[in-house]
């Protein structure tokens, strides 16, 4: 499981990112623009708030498992904001396994 991990973690890194090259590639680096193309619409905005309130609870389950020796989440933390919750949990329950 531990490769599988790996391996979802780095799609989970690279597929959105390409999407996100694609958006600034063509509207500009306008984070403003971006943010405002993540509540374009009721399905979008649904998506959207679907991930952040997921990423919520990954964060207190992190820090909760932290406290019980786990992996500290920090770095899992930095990787959910910059490549998304696609990256983080597969990247999490990688350095979780044993």
């Amino acid at each position: 499981m531990k490769r599988l991990y790996l391996a979802l973690a780095i799609v989970g890194a690279l597929i959105p990112w390409w999407y996100f090259y694609q958006f600034f590639a063509t509207q500009g680096f306008d984070l403003g623009q971006f943010v405002s193309a993540l509540f374009a619409n009721g399905a979008v905005a649904g998506f959207t708030l679907d991930v952040f309130i997921s990423s919520v609870v990954f964060w207190l389950f992190m820090f909760a498992q932290a406290r019980k020796g786990g992996p500290a989440p920090y770095l899992f933390v930095a990787l959910n904001l910059v490549f998304g919750l696609s990256c983080a949990l597969p990247a999490y329950l990688y350095a979780h396994e044993k």
